[in-house]
């Protein structure tokens, strides 16, 4: 598959052409190690949330992270804890949504106490990853600590379940002009943004890919509702697939989900490429909307995080 090794080619190379390696004198073993490993904690039986998905998020979040309202303005360490984040942001995701977990008793969703089970798992895995890499083993210990913790609220922010927490915060700090990009944790607050955009961008790209994203993630919720039938447990509002469709899911993804996020980012980052997307994005709406169902069927026959 050639796109086994993307997640680790890619992330390298925004390391490299961003200066990070030679500015935080990371080791290229140890920093090529911690990728392979990153990569490798990624489930590649997943139809969706396997490490594909994980370069597709980096690469939108290098895509937003040169948009002028954020290179103008952020540092270095704001643009390492960024790529991080995007890469790791899904790390060891079982391929079944918060719900299942906490539904089947899992250990995680006691662990975390039924709150970002995934997210909070994700975090910890890829601090895990982190220290047993020795990637960053040269900082000082507060540095390093500061920047796991920093790195944890970015990945916390793709919780679909606290989407409208984050949109209201957005929408009001855009509205008051409140936001201050010299401020150091108004950065980390349109890090956050850009990270959930990256995250569920996929229906702002052209329609070939958004197609083919959308079978992915409809395939993976599928999965779920048929072992939920199988163990007897109600089956998730997505998963039926007697009762949905790729059209069905996508259309209400877009409607209540991508739109909303994406016309604050286009308030805050008015640019071509916003213009694009939402472009894009309008046209696929259409599309899943009015298009055949003969027409949407994909190559591939699923949470939105």
């Amino acid at each position: 598959r050639e796109w086994s090794k993307s997640l680790v080619d890619l992330t390298f190379h925004l390391f490299s052409e961003y200066g990070l390696i030679k500015l935080f004198r990371l080791d290229l073993l140890k920093l090529r190690r911690f990728l392979v490993i990153v990569q490798e904690a990624y489930h590649s039986e997943n139809p969706y949330h396997n490490a594909l998905h994980a370069a597709d998020v980096t690469q939108a979040m290098y895509c937003y992270l040169q948009e002028p309202q954020l290179s103008e303005s952020l540092t270095s360490c704001d643009i390492l804890l960024g790529l991080l984040a995007a890469a790791t942001h899904d790390l060891d995701h079982p391929g079944v949504n918060q719900t299942f977990l906490i539904n089947t008793n899992h250990y995680l969703a006691s662990l975390y106490q039924n709150t970002s089970v995934l997210e909070n798992h994700h975090w910890k895995s890829a601090v895990s990853l982190l220290r047993e890499s020795g990637l960053l083993s040269h900082f000082p210990s507060e540095d390093r600590q500061c920047l796991e913790t920093r790195l944890g609220s970015l990945i916390l922010a793709t919780d679909i379940s606290r989407q409208n927490e984050y949109l209201s915060e957005f929408r009001t700090r855009l509205d008051r002009a409140e936001l201050h990009m010299n401020n150091s944790q108004d950065r980390h607050f349109i890090l956050q943004m850009a990270l959930k955009c990256a995250d569920i961008c996929n229906p702002c790209r052209p329609w070939h890919l958004c197609k083919l994203w959308s079978h992915k993630v409809t395939e993976e919720f599928f999965n779920q509702g048929d072992i939920e039938r199988r163990l007897n447990l109600d089956v998730s509002i997505l998963c039926d697939r007697n009762s949905n469709s790729v059209a069905k899911i996508q259309i209400g993804f877009i409607s209540f989900v991508v739109e909303p996020l994406f016309v604050e980012w286009a308030r805050f980052s008015d640019t071509p490429l916003s213009h694009v997307m939402l472009g894009h994005m309008t046209s696929n709406k259409f599309n899943w909307t009015h298009l055949p169902q003969k027409d949407l069927r994909g190559t591939t026959q699923s949470t939105f995080s």
